[in-house]
């Protein structure tokens, strides 16, 4: 998986680097087929925005995108929003051409008692 972060009018710290490296390394447990996490952290006009771009297998890509005062808590609920978001996409996976309910095999016994 590769990791970008981008910085629009923001010098961005080692300490958010590395704590967008940790929330992102997160999102594999929800889905493990990301190929590439884009992540754009600026600063506009006493508002922070943060935008993540996640883009996984057979070119499905999913955007999430927050603006408020702090960037932690920004990072926290973009990344919450994409993880929803490959949760939903992970089950659609899980139940294409299926209604869901399990397969039940028809066991027949041969019985020997000739």
């Amino acid at each position: 998986m590769q990791l970008n972060i981008t910085a629009r009018h923001v010098e961005i710290p080692d300490e958010v680097r590395a704590y967008v490296g940790e929330r992102v390394d997160k999102l594999l447990r929800f889905y493990d087929r990301i190929h590439e996490v884009e992540v754009i952290l600026g600063h506009e006009s006493e508002q922070f925005t943060a935008e993540m771009i996640v883009r996984v297998e057979r070119k499905h890509t999913y955007l999430a995108s927050e603006s408020g005062p702090d960037t932690y808590a920004l990072i926290d609920a973009i990344t919450e929003k994409v993880s929803r978001q490959l949760i939903k996409h992970k089950e659609k996976q899980r139940n294409y051409k299926s209604d869901g309910k399990p397969v039940i095999p028809d066991v027949t016994e041969d019985s020997d008692e000739s």
